[in-house]
């Protein structure tokens, strides 16, 4: 195992998103070098080293690596539009050229890599999720969508190529994670959206149960994992589990409209688990990192965001 590099340059990608703009705040408050590429830059980042880059072009990868020559990367960037994410063939393209972007990395001297998976790579069936907490070395991997068989056969590629050799990498396995920033068409902002214009937030039954983490949470657990020595598979949650119902009974509660949440008014989604959670010891143990926010402070800071005088 190779030592992560803790106050050396770090680059992440896909750093204006949900969670990207998190692990800029968390590793802003270390000694680090920080470098960031995205689509659009955050106009409250501080400290941070920003470079444009079409990261499915291979020239601009290579481009980009040059410029920020990084000793660890935390790379997020992936196609994210939540109505096709699951389904698109993007899925494919992103999965060979991070591929390609971390073998970049690797030849040009890069030590630590912490990636994101997604808990769509478990078998989200009765022999799988169902059976309790997903286990990284025991719950069984069957992603049913693309999106899932994309990241996951960028895991095993990474696994099986000799090149790689010596690179230190972590992959970071990200269950629900919400907060400021969150696409309008997730789950919470949803909610909010329809609570703050004061319109019934018309949701499912709401049995469910998941793992809800706070974005802030979601950030500053990559932030320790790239200085950490844990590799491979790591399940990325909060460690509570609470059922969709409660979040958006707790979101009512918070909006003081009670009466406009209507569970019960949408139909369940096809091949929706009933179960869906990390055992998050990996997390505890091994990077000695627990989330620090309750759900209820998690979607009153989102509550907050969606309701700011420059949102409309």
């Amino acid at each position: 195992m190779s030592d992560a590099p803790v106050n050396g340059r770090v680059l992440v990608t896909g750093a204006s998103g949900l969670i990207g703009r998190q692990v800029l705040a968390a590793l802003g408050q270390r000694n680090v070098d920080l470098h960031a590429t995205a689509r659009r830059a955050p106009a409250t980042a501080h400290r941070v080293t920003w470079h444009g880059a079409d990261l499915l072009d291979a020239g601009q990868r290579r481009d980009l690596l040059a410029a920020a020559r990084p000793a660890a990367i935390i790379h997020l960037a992936w196609f994210t539009d939540p109505a096709h994410v699951y389904d698109a063939a993007d899925n494919d393209a992103w999965s060979m050229a991070s591929f390609e972007l971390i073998a970049a990395f690797r030849a040009a001297g890069g030590r630590r890599a912490v990636l994101a998976g997604s808990a769509a790579e478990y078998d989200w069936g009765p022999d799988g999720a169902g059976m309790g907490p997903c286990r990284e070395s025991g719950t069984q991997l069957a992603p049913a969508s693309r999106y899932g068989r994309a990241k996951d056969a960028l895991r095993r590629r990474l696994e099986a190529t000799r090149e790689l050799a010596g690179l230190s990498w972590a992959w970071a396995r990200l269950f629900h994670i919400y907060g400021p920033g969150e696409h309008e068409r997730r789950l919470v902002p949803a909610i909010i959206r329809a609570l703050k214009a004061g319109d019934p937030a018309l949701c499912t039954a709401g049995t469910q149960q998941r793992d809800f983490m706070d974005a802030r949470d979601a950030g500053a657990a990559l932030a320790a994992l790239v200085g950490a020595g844990a590799e491979g598979p790591i399940n990325i949650g909060s460690g509570t589990t609470v059922s969709v119902a409660a979040v958006a009974t707790e979101l009512g509660r918070i909006a003081g409209r009670p009466e406009l949440i209507r569970l019960g008014a949408l139909p369940m989604r096809a091949g929706e688990p009933p179960l869906l959670v990390p055992d998050t010891r990996r997390l505890n143990d091994e990077v000695g990192f627990r989330a620090r926010h309750t759900l209820a402070d998690g979607l009153a800071h989102a509550w907050r965001w969606w309701n700011r005088p420059d949102m409309v």
